[in-house]
């Protein structure tokens, strides 16, 4: 918990939620909604918006391929606060084909971004990123260790191994849960003579 701060007044709520999905046909469903409401009344595309209605209310549907590949998007605009936002999305299918990872931030900028689309619904395609993350490995890994088999498949530690202080191949967590990657580097890569 923070500390409580005295004497402040509540302007605008934000609320991100994100949720996972294993399908039965093998592929993955991630789902996001972004809600914002303000605390006070204020002029909006239509009149006056009251206190507590939203003004952004945004759905994304993301079908996902077990490498991360993206299938099918789908979008929907419950509340925005101009009518011209309704067509922000028209683009959004152009992420079909693209693969979730490295620089995905740029993919987004890249497919959406500027004119192109909208503010709202490319933040929550880069969150949507992390929840994939946190939803498709750890389930994989879960089946593995129902199955019988170690947590992490292969030779290579997971991805998000060595990208925080927790996860440091150095440090207790990865000696704990994936003893065989303490101290992991890269192996060199043997090229040919040449002889």
């Amino acid at each position: 918990m923070l500390i409580p701060v005295a004497d402040r007044t509540p302007l605008h709520t934000r609320t991100l939620t994100f949720k996972g999905f294993a399908r039965a046909d093998g592929l993955w469903d991630m789902e996001g909604e972004l809600h914002d409401t303000k605390h006070y009344d204020h002029p909006s595309g239509n009149g006056t918006r009251q206190a507590g209605q939203a003004v952004h209310h945004l759905f994304v549907r993301v079908t996902l391929d077990a490498a991360f590949c993206i299938q099918d998007v789908q979008t929907s605009m419950q509340t925005a606060p101009f009518g011209e936002c309704s067509v922000a999305d028209q683009h959004m299918k152009r992420f079909i084909g693209q693969t979730i990872g490295k620089g995905w931030r740029q993919t987004i900028e890249r497919t959406v971004g500027g004119l192109e689309g909208c503010t709202h619904l490319r933040e929550l395609m880069f969150n949507l990123a992390t929840a994939a993350f946190q939803t498709i490995p750890h389930h994989r890994e879960m089946q593995r260790l129902v199955r019988g088999e170690p947590m992490h498949a292969g030779d290579q530690p997971p991805f998000y191994m060595g990208k925080c202080m927790t996860w440091d191949f150095n440090g207790p967590v990865v000696a704990r849960l994936s003893p065989q990657f303490v101290g992991w580097t890269a192996k060199a890569k043997t090229l040919p003579s040449g002889d």
